[in-house]
């Protein structure tokens, strides 16, 4: 399986020459190819995780992709389908098994409202926890999507957070709201998390690519 980075939280999950998009969301370079993809897992509704734009570029070119999300995102979304899933579900589309994790979004602050939030894993390998610190049940992480920043986290919870799941593989994700010299910081801090339980960290920037 191959994945590709995009900016800020969107991932592409590529198995067979077919895809899975993750939470294309505002923070993201507008998608133009959205061919041969089987699903979109759309973690919450905050807009640096969807647009309606990002949608419909994808569902243009692929008028059968399925989409996942909590219902909040379903609601959100409103009139295009989306499949609705909770703490527990899976399900399959095309060559991937979708495994879902989480109920809420991490706290931001008391006077916002805190929303529905799944985690995805996929194939058993690649697990992303939208904007939450939820850890999958007795499952060994392969490979982690690691928080770098946001409203919602301090460094030391991210390190925390990777300390905890011992993932054998990790990168940097929602880092778009930091500058260069807060992306380094945060590789830095991520990666000596990755190691101290023998995993390898790998800093991607968008558009890179990595063979899981």
């Amino acid at each position: 399986m191959e994945l590709t980075k995009l900016e800020h939280a969107a991932l592409i999950l590529e198995e067979g020459g077919r895809r899975l998009f993750i939470d294309p969301g505002a923070f993201t370079t507008a998608i133009t190819d959205g061919a041969r993809a089987d699903a979109i897992v759309i973690t919450h509704e905050h807009p640096d995780h969807w647009t309606r734009e990002q949608l419909e570029r994808i569902l243009q070119a692929s008028p059968d992709v399925r989409i996942f999300g909590p219902a909040g995102v379903a609601a959100a979304v409103g009139d295009v389908a989306v499949t609705v899933v909770d703490h527990g579900d899976t399900a399959e589309a095309g060559p991937f098994r979708l495994r879902f994790f989480g109920r809420k979004h991490a706290v931001i602050h008391e006077s916002i409202p805190v929303v529905d939030n799944v985690g995805v894993l996929v194939n058993e390998r690649l697990y992303y926890g939208g904007d939450s610190f939820t850890i999958p049940d007795h499952v060994e992480v392969e490979v982690l999507a690691a928080p770098a920043g946001a409203p919602w986290l301090k460094i030391s919870e991210a390190i925390d957070y990777v300390l905890a799941v011992k993932p054998r593989h990790a990168f940097p994700t929602h880092e778009m709201v930091l500058s260069r010299a807060g992306k380094d910081m945060s590789n830095q801090r991520l990666a000596w998390a990755t190691e101290k339980s023998g995993g390898t960290y790998h800093p991607l920037e968008p558009g890179d690519t990595l063979s899981i």
